[in-house]
């Protein structure tokens, strides 16, 4: 129950599982958020490949991401809400059948207007797929150890497969070719819905009742699609300040004012606002996407330092950061768990973004000759285990307060907000790190030395970022959670 408000509403019908059933179902859902993260990060390595092979320009390469990026972010928070008002089974198994799909149609793509149509499809699936997971697992978990091993668990996959997915496609990409990097995820896609349809118990929605707020989803699928545009493209392309990113934001700032507007009037919201009294939500919703657009642009600018100034190709560079995933999986499967629950979440989390934080400025000092065990290795080893102890804190967190019946808008509102994030980060951190590697080559550097200049810049940016998360994370409720009675 939120700490502010009590709800009304019904909540969600769902059977009673067996212990060894939700286990089960627990691996079915972390399968589905593993394709949908390594696909995530799967395709920017291959994109060299793309360009040559489909004759992209370098403009309409962006594309191949952004296409993903704004069907994947501005449908997140729907797809969680018709998940709480139809079924959280029924959205999660709809969304891999249109994944995997879309995955195929990627593959088989012999042009560019091909590949991005099927790649805005792909972010369609994605974000029913992954909308939904947190929400199920919240539910399948409610008793307090159990779940932070759950989303100990959930966190690891969702964190740790975007390494995972900078390695599976630079394997791919060579041992193969990059229409292998979408045509992997179709036996994974299908043995995951077979999986689905066996594991997954049948789940009852809450129903639409008085009615569908039609008009607040299309408000805010359109505020969230036009904000991700306007980050990817004008912004990134043109700057913060050009004439056609101000246009843009403004018409975003209307729709999202018009969407509150209309959540607050509406007899059955798409999106209740009392969602937003918890401090909790709040909190960790503004801790997600500052920290998220710290780690997105790292991954970003280390894929690019490693490969621009170390000399690095794409295997190499999957497997410089294969540490990291290492790091991850140890920390959040083994004792991220251990620590939410013998001291507190915030405790937790306050010591992994630190040490995130720690990491990304060790980042920052990477020179031109930078060797790997010296300048790099330390780096992703932190990071990993900042991230392996915070992101699994920061779920529990965002869902601390969730009734059953709102579960999926929480988990939706979370997802939205970490993709989000990752296309802020994303843009803000290339364009200053591009930015100031040029002042640098007008200045006489060269070429390897201002891109490594601008990385450099980039990294402490990303650092500053995580910084500001931590002061935020600082103000959310003390909470420990206490261990079960057995």
């Amino acid at each position: 129950m939120y700490d502010t408000v009590e709800s009304t509403e019904p909540e969600l019908i769902a059977p009673a599982v067996s212990d060894r059933a939700r286990w089960l179902a627990l691996v079915v859902l972390c399968g589905g958020m593993l394709l949908i993260v390594i696909d995530a990060t799967v395709v920017n390595v291959a994109l060299p490949a793309i360009q040559r092979d489909l004759g992209f320009s370098s403009s309409g390469l962006a594309w191949v991401v952004n296409a993903y990026l704004i069907a994947f972010g501005g449908l997140l928070l729907l797809a969680g809400r018709l998940g709480d008002l139809v079924s959280r089974r029924g959205v999660f198994i709809t969304g891999l059948v249109v994944f995997t799909a879309a995955s195929l149609a990627c593959g088989l793509a012999q042009g560019p207007a091909a590949l991005i149509a099927a790649r805005f499809v792909q972010g369609v699936g994605g974000a029913m797929t992954s909308s939904v997971i947190l929400g199920m697992i919240v539910t399948l978990f409610p008793e307090p150890r159990e779940q932070a091993k759950a989303i100990g668990v959930y966190s690891f996959v969702a964190s740790a497969g975007g390494s995972a997915g900078l390695l599976a496609g630079g394997l791919l990409t060579q041992a193969l070719n990059w229409h292998w990097i979408f045509f992997i995820n179709l036996p994974v896609g299908v043995a995951t819905l077979v999986l689905s349809l066996r594991v997954l118990d049948r789940d009852k929605g809450l129903g639409f009742g008085a009615g569908t707020d039609v008009l607040g989803a299309v408000l805010i699928t359109a505020a969230l699609m036009l904000g991700v545009y306007t980050i990817v493209d004008p912004a990134a392309a043109q700057g913060w300040t050009a004439p056609r990113t101000l246009e843009l934001a403004a018409v975003t700032l209307v729709l999202l004012t018009a969407f509150v507007v209309r959540e607050a009037t509406a007899r059955s919201p798409l999106v209740p606002l009392r969602i937003f009294r918890s401090r909790n939500v709040t909190g960790a919703n503004a801790v997600q996407a500052l920290a998220v657009s710290g780690m997105f642009g790292m991954f970003f600018l280390g894929v690019l330092y490693l490969q621009r100034v170390l000399g690095y190709d794409a295997l190499r560079t999957g497997l410089a950061f294969l540490p990291t995933t290492v790091v991850m999986a140890t920390v959040s499967l083994r004792f991220a768990e251990r620590l939410i629950t013998a001291f507190s979440v915030r405790a937790t989390l306050l010591s992994g973004l630190t040490l995130a934080a720690v990491g990304l400025v060790l980042f920052a000092r990477a020179p031109v000759d930078g060797a790997y065990l010296i300048d790099v290795l330390p780096a992703v080893v932190l990071i990993g285990t900042g991230v392996g102890i915070a992101f699994p804190a920061l779920a529990a967190l965002a869902m601390s307060d969730a009734t059953p019946s709102d579960a999926g808008l929480a988990s939706g509102l979370i997802n939205t907000t970490t993709q989000v994030g990752a296309a802020v980060g994303l843009a803000v951190l290339a364009t200053l790190s591009a930015a100031h590697g040029r002042t640098l080559a007008g200045h006489g550097a060269s070429a390897v030395a201002a891109a490594a200049g601008g990385y450099r810049l980039g990294f402490m940016v990303a650092a500053g970022l995580v910084t500001v998360a931590v002061l935020i994370a600082v103000t959310v409720p003390h909470r420990t959670a206490r261990p079960s009675s057995d």
